[in-house]
């Protein structure tokens, strides 16, 4: 879940990308042009749908696995084997750690609002919510993204289409939520901590367009690094909030395995190639499949009861947000 958006700017490229929409952000800003005379293992369209599926499967994961462990633990599993994978990738790439202490302080703060906070608080969201409704809270960094850039980038003004979307997206959470019915039959507290979860994203994205963006190193040492951070920054938390395990029951294992190898490792791996191929708008629209793909494996997996509202407005939130993210063409 994670959500990636597009690398940041290096100095060998500072074209601007638009916001980022996903669901497990890393390094955000802008990312290489499509390379289309790069030869690929496999076609971009295979890969985007690998991806949407990782994602939009990763809510379920979330809430298997905090059936066996703390949402700490959860988070840290989750990261530790995320991290792992992209060591290995580094390994093999042979890419190094960046270097300077100012870009290990970004990336701290980054790896916080990016990884360590939405993460734990998604964990403990799906105590107490659906993983459908965390995966459609999910699907509202867009419209946080939106808000926040307008007051914290002076070079993303408001139009009317993209102001019309936030209020589009804002009308379908309200839908989402039941707001007619008084919010009945959901956790208040898991609701705001999946949408603060979503918030985070945004919040992180732009700390590090206006800190990162024309860094030399590498988006994969970039990313690698502040997942690692991020890990640690878990591992110093969990033991003082959470007790070691004295079981270790196979399927919310599994889960944690998987959400961190597949659901932040690989999918971060593959969003990041298929940003260079095809480019970050298109790579982005990802997002628009995942609270779909959530909605569905919590259905048919979870037995997750849905009313007729969590569809309808989970449609609306995601036109909203397609309408944040639009820009007129040049």
């Amino acid at each position: 879940m994670s959500a990636a958006s597009p690398p940041p700017t290096t100095r060998r490229n500072r074209t601007p990308a638009p916001p980022p929409t996903t669901t497990h952000p890393t390094m955000a800003d802008s990312a290489p042009a499509p390379q289309s005379g790069r030869r690929r293992g496999l076609d971009w369209r295979i890969r985007f749908a690998a991806l949407a599926l990782i994602w939009g499967f990763s809510f379920l994961l979330i809430k298997v696995g905090t059936h066996g462990f703390a949402p700490f633990q959860v988070t840290f599993g989750r990261l530790f084997f995320g991290t792992a994978v992209l060591a290995v990738a580094m390994a093999v790439r042979r890419e190094h750690l960046p270097r300077g202490l100012r870009t290990w302080g970004h990336l701290l703060v980054a790896g916080f609002f990016l990884n360590a906070l939405p993460f734990s608080l998604f964990a403990y969201a799906e105590l107490t919510i659906p993983s459908t409704l965390a995966g459609i809270c999910n699907a509202t960094s867009p419209l946080w993204g939106m808000a926040l850039s307008l007051v914290a980038l002076s070079e993303d003004r408001p139009t009317r289409r993209r102001v019309a979307g936030l209020g589009i997206g804002f009308i379908g959470v309200l839908t989402v939520l039941g707001a007619w019915q008084g919010f009945s039959g959901l956790d208040a507290t898991g609701t705001a901590l999946a949408l603060l979860a979503s918030l985070s994203y945004p919040v992180g994205w732009i700390y590090v367009r206006r800190t990162l963006a024309g860094s030399s190193h590498s988006h994969l040492s970039l990313t690698g690094a502040q997942l690692l951070l991020a890990t640690l920054q878990l591992g110093v938390v969990t033991p003082l909030f959470t007790a070691m395990p004295t079981e270790f029951p196979v399927m919310p294992l599994l889960a944690v395995v998987a959400l961190g190898a597949l659901g932040t490792g690989l999918a971060m791996l593959l969003q990041y190639g298929l940003v260079a191929e095809v480019g970050p708008t298109t790579a982005t629209m990802v997002t628009y499949f995942i609270p779909v793909i959530a909605t569905a494996a919590g259905v048919l997996l979870l037995d997750e009861r849905l009313g007729w509202n969590t569809p309808v407005g989970a449609l609306v939130v995601l036109a909203g947000a397609a309408l944040t993210q639009s820009r007129r063409q040049p």
